[in-house]
């Protein structure tokens, strides 16, 4: 089977950069995830976003998720579980405004790193839908304006830990989904692995690479690009041994947003019986939290099905 693709994003200022650009495009076309190195986030900056993430989480989480397995029966499963994850999480907005002030716990230092981190991610996430832009043949700046609404983007961060499991056979870390939403930057641990993508009906591992950047595509960016790029099916594995870090930030559409298929990235043909739906992203979203453990391709027929005459964005 193929490598996992892993893309050094410092060459594409060099004599590499057809060769790194054509090697995005196979990612976003045949992998829908990428590995990316030399993305400008500082290696040290890094290394203080997981020690104080891990900090927090023994301070703060872990006793919790430990009085939460007691309560639910969880330590010696015997059967599968399948409608709950063995993860401990929280969630941090940063637009169109932060909730990062209402969340309890957090030291003053893990805030105000975890803002910084958030401001970087914005900026790398705009730079990949440019290249993505690039590759797609579509004007620069599209995609960040399909994804506008009448308040900007919506971005935001779940951070997780995956504690060890006594039964990782019997319950998932993440069920397998696909994300709802644009594209999403995964900073992971370095030395507990456990995220799986779909490959030709394979699961097949997201290796840990420390200081590295995973992206992938949600299903927002397959609608836009007509199916050229599609979202990928994921899952976590519960491990027996480490707790496994993994802080993923959504670069989404706004509430909004009308979302649809590029213009130029519709055949002719196709225009009166297009594949993908036309919709608000909110509506989309709504549906999206009921469905989230399910196939994609219901949710699109779904929103197809109450299509109304959306007005289409000409960005």
């Amino acid at each position: 089977m193929a490598t996992f693709p892993v893309i050094n994003l410092e060459k594409l200022n060099g004599e590499e950069r057809a060769a790194t650009m054509e090697q995005i495009k196979d990612a976003c076309e045949n992998w829908g995830f990428f590995q990316l190195l030399n993305h400008g986030i500082p290696h040290d900056f890094l290394d203080t976003v997981e020690r104080l993430t891990k900090e927090h989480y023994k301070k703060c989480m872990e006793q919790r998720f430990k009085e939460l397995v007691a309560s639910k029966a969880l330590e010696g499963l015997q059967a599968e579980v399948t409608d709950m994850d063995w993860e401990s999480t929280f969630f941090l907005r940063h637009l169109p405004e932060s909730n990062m002030p209402e969340i309890p716990d957090l030291t003053h230092e893990y805030r105000e790193v975890m803002k910084e981190f958030a401001l970087k991610l914005e900026k790398l996430a705009e730079e990949l839908l440019d290249l993505l832009c690039e590759n797609l043949g579509l004007e620069k700046g599209y995609l960040k304006m399909a994804f506008h609404g009448t308040r900007g983007p919506t971005f935001g961060t779940k951070v997780s830990n995956y504690p060890p499991c006594p039964t990782p056979d019997k319950i998932k870390g993440l069920r397998a989904h696909t994300d709802a939403g644009g594209i999403i930057l995964l900073f992971q641990d370095a030395q507990v692995s456990g995220l799986q993508l779909l490959k030709d009906g394979e699961w097949v591992d997201v290796p840990p690479m420390r200081h590295s950047i995973v992206i992938n595509l949600g299903d927002q960016l397959e609608v836009i690009t007509n199916g050229k790029y599609k979202s990928v099916e994921h899952r976590v594995i519960a491990q027996t041994n480490g707790a496994r870090m993994s802080i993923a930030s959504f670069y989404n559409p706004g509430s909004d947003a009308v979302i649809h298929p590029a213009p130029a990235l519709v055949e002719k043909e196709e225009e009166e019986n297009q594949l993908y739906p036309k919709f608000v992203f909110e509506d989309y979203m709504k549906l999206y939290a009921g469905l989230k453990f399910q196939a994609k391709e219901p949710r699109f027929e779904a929103m197809k099905a109450r299509e109304t005459t959306l007005p289409v964005a000409t960005a």
